[in-house]
């Protein structure tokens, strides 16, 4: 089980400061949440992801499932055991992968869509490349085109098999094109299986629910207050989050209104530098994204300058570290020059510098924003 309490309330916005207890240790919110996928951050290992500033991490059950499996993982001690890694660890539902599957073939997803791309494929419903039962939903495996199925209870069991401390109830991910229509029985199915996931666990594991609701305010509100009626030990707001980032904030600090505020709040999928002040502002304790690691294997650098593509020839010649503010090793150790020139050539040792920095400039970041909220400036 866990335990939440909040040691400070902002008295300018929703932002609190707050520490999540865990049966692996505490986490500080607001928390940046690194996604360990199949059970690493590519190209770090556990000491190095801990070096960067990560308390906890987040695995995605979808892959896991998928290769080595639950069985195997449970088997070598669990998912803490298997990655050597002795602090918090969160495994999303699965849901999102297996949707994104259909819409991602059909037509692609992602966590806001503009208002144009909204209108204009404002046509289908349901994703054609999986099929979608009262149960959950049927898939084929990437791997060997075996038909699989996901639902409620098979996810729970999954995750109760890998064992990370907080799971998250099985929902569905509809669409960011999913009609009015769609998504109001989407809602329904979402909320039925949130009851469900509570019922099958058995472990003494957390359990958050999900609220959904697409970039819809009044199913957003909805769902929040049908979810928070369950009994779950923190809640998560996923899918899509409107057109912009200003729409985002409000669907979240219209959602934290409606949640209990001495049960913690994780947003999946979002986590750029300049969501974290919005994520904190509107109520969010916790978020996960892919950014830090994924633009870092693309070159992409993060600093307190802003962004720079390390990989262009003007840094050649570059001395400087990636950011003369940075304490990380890669800054401490290493030029522009260098780890340009690894890029480049696609060296491996590359990619995990630029994973080393991006990591340790998105936990600073949660770490100012803690102090800013300590202060009274957030």
């Amino acid at each position: 089980m866990i335990s939440f309490k909040i040691l400070k309330k902002s008295k300018r916005s929703q932002a609190r400061i707050g520490v999540i207890s865990t049966p692996h240790g505490d986490i500080l919110t607001p928390s940046f949440v690194p996604v360990a996928t199949r059970g690493t951050v590519r190209t770090l290992d556990s000491a190095e992801i801990e070096d960067a500033g990560s308390r906890i991490l987040i695995c995605n059950t979808y892959h896991l499932h998928i290769s080595p499996g639950e069985r195997l993982v449970k088997k070598a001690g669990g998912l803490h055991e298997f990655m050597h890694w002795n602090k918090p660890l969160m495994t999303d539902s699965g849901g999102f992968q297996v949707f994104s599957l259909g819409f991602g073939t059909d037509h692609g997803m992602g966590k806001m869509l503009s208002e144009k791309t909204h209108k204009r494929l404002d046509i289908d419903s349901s994703p054609k490349s999986v099929r979608i039962t009262g149960d959950g939903v049927h898939f084929r495996s990437p791997i060997d085109g075996t038909e699989l199925f996901l639902g409620p209870k098979e996810s729970i069991r999954i995750q109760e098999s890998l064992g990370a401390d907080i799971m998250f109830a099985f929902d569905e991910c509809p669409s960011p094109i999913a009609n009015v229509e769609y998504m109001r029985k989407s809602l329904e199915k979402t909320h039925r299986w949130a009851a469900m996931c509570l019922k099958a666990k058995k472990t003494s594991q957390a359990l958050y629910g999900i609220v959904q609701g697409g970039a819809y305010n009044d199913m957003r509100t909805e769902s929040a207050r049908i979810i928070s009626l369950i009994d779950f030990d923190g809640f998560g707001f996923g899918g899509e989050f409107g057109y912009d980032k200003k729409s985002m904030g409000k669907i979240l600090s219209l959602v934290s209104k409606e949640l209990p505020e001495h049960k913690p709040r994780h947003v999946l999928g979002v986590g750029h530098p300049e969501d974290f002040a919005i994520v904190a502002k509107s109520g969010g304790d916790t978020f996960d994204c892919i950014a830090p690691t994924h633009y870092a294997r693309r070159g992409v650098i993060f600093t307190n300058a802003g962004r720079l593509d390390i990989r262009k020839r003007q840094f050649l010649s570059d001395q400087k570290p990636l950011d003369a503010k940075c304490k990380c090793d890669a800054c401490k150790n290493y030029s522009r020059a260098y780890i340009s020139h690894l890029l480049r050539g696609h060296e491996l040792t590359g990619m995990k510098l630029a994973t080393m920095h991006n990591l340790f400039y998105f936990n600073k970041l949660a770490s100012d924003l803690r102090d800013k909220i300590a202060s009274g400036a957030l």
